[in-house]
């Protein structure tokens, strides 16, 4: 699962032009499936390469970590740099690190390999808010949502087909020449078909691009963070729920493969298409954070995510359990994530693009942190020692909800808006 960028608003207004919403959904889901779909040939790496189920683990932590850089380092440069240059050079950076990571003669360079890929693969990230600023505000909500389903698909469907292929072709290197291949196929028909920048059909006035340079946007990211309470519980919130996500997907795949189950990768990329209707169902979670409030929301996401941890542990050799806790484990994490950022994107239109780098910078280092604890944890003590940090990570997340969803404290600060001596509730920059 990608956790979904929601609905991204620009930050200037912009005009409204043709978007090709299929293309960038397409797009979105080839480049977000490049992070998720070694996770199924995580036992045939270990296999293949000769080492141990907990050093083959840490493939799906430098997926995480790549991400997280590249969520950091690259996407900013959407707002000041040439959109269809930067697309290109990303595309063929990915290509290449790809195709690096077929030919691994070992972990080691396999790993590097995975960082740096999962590293420039991040345009997800950043055609999001193109497509929202291309579709103009009549259409920016439907378009976006459209563009957050390929990512869907893409990070769900990811690990069926990168099974599907290793079982057919006996090996688990031919399901990185695949996504090499469908990569580089976008090098062809994608940077044409963006705008030359974020926002604009043409150049951007040089003070434009100073006010938004690329280390002003950097240097300004932990300051909002510091002024939005909103944004410090998202961000923490976030990272909770998909470390537990991140454990039970990163041991999955040996858990499957061992005794009595004994499946290959082909059954573990098959949970991506069992867990797909859990995915859409995730998608009404907006609708349902407008109508009784982002807290209301996370917190049902919660307990459904703690239930399918429980239904997956107490028949740890079922099938049919291991399905349905799959299913409540991703609409219950979807979910949460939605709520949180529907949170975040009411602090204000002219951040969005940033504090939904930090939130995101935030979820996928919880990821990366639930990806290598859970694989020690499982190499050591087995499935249920997995599962239990998973249902710690959710515990902490209901705890933040829960404190967090206490009304606010009142405040006297004079508010222009109001009548003097008059009493607001206190707003997170206070």
């Amino acid at each position: 699962m990608e956790p979904s960028p929601a609905a991204v608003p620009s930050a200037a207004p912009a005009p409204a032009g043709s978007v090709n919403v299929l293309l960038f959904a397409v797009a979105g889901a080839v480049t977000v499936a490049n992070i998720y779909f070694p996770q199924p040939l995580l036992a045939a790496v270990a296999h293949g390469l000769d080492v141990s189920e907990r050093t083959a683990g840490l493939i799906a932590s430098a997926a995480q970590i790549g991400y997280a850089l590249g969520i950091l380092l690259l996407v900013p440069l959407a707002d000041t740099a040439r959109l269809r240059r930067l697309t290109s050079v990303l595309l063929a950076l990915t290509v290449l690190a790809l195709l690096v990571a077929a030919a691994a003669p070992d972990v080691v360079t396999l790993a590097l390999a995975t960082l740096a890929l999962s590293t420039t693969t991040v345009l997800p990230q950043i055609l999001t808010p193109v497509a929202a600023v291309l579709a103009g505000p009549g259409r920016r909500g439907r378009v976006v949502g459209l563009v957050g389903l390929g990512l869907t698909l893409g990070s769900t469907l990811s690990r069926t087909v990168s099974g599907a292929v290793t079982d057919a072709s006996g090996s688990w290197r031919t399901a990185y020449v695949v996504a090499a291949a469908a990569t580089a196929a976008l090098l062809w028909v994608l940077p044409r078909r963006l705008p030359e920048r974020m926002g604009t059909g043409g150049a951007v006035p040089k003070g434009a691009r100073r006010r938004s340079s690329y280390l002003r946007l950097l240097a300004g990211l932990p300051r909002l963070l510091a002024e939005h309470r909103e944004l410090r519980i998202s961000a923490l919130l976030g990272a909770c729920v998909f470390a537990a996500f991140s454990v039970f997907w990163a041991v999955l795949a040996f858990h499957l493969a061992a005794p009595p189950l004994g499946y290959g990768p082909g059954a573990a990329g098959l949970y991506g298409v069992l867990t797909l209707p859990a995915a859409l169902l995730s998608a009404g979670a907006g609708q349902l954070a407008d109508r009784y409030g982002p807290w209301a929301v996370n917190a049902l996401g919660l307990v459904g995510a703690g239930l399918g941890l429980g239904v997956a542990g107490l028949a740890p050799y079922s099938p049919v359990a291991l399905v349905v806790g799959a299913n409540l484990l991703v609409v219950g994490v979807s979910s949460s994530q939605v709520a949180s950022q529907a949170l975040i994107f009411a602090i204000g239109r002219a951040v969005a693009a940033r504090v939904n780098t930090v939130f995101m910078l935030a979820t996928f280092c919880g990821g990366a942190i639930g990806s290598f604890v859970g694989s020690w944890l499982y190499t050591a003590y087995g499935w249920s020692a997995a599962l239990l940090l998973a249902g710690v990570f959710v515990a902490v997340a209901g705890f933040v909800v829960t404190v967090a969803a206490r009304p606010a404290a009142p405040s006297c600060v004079p508010d222009a808006t109001r009548e003097a001596g008059s009493i607001r509730p206190r707003t997170s920059q206070e």
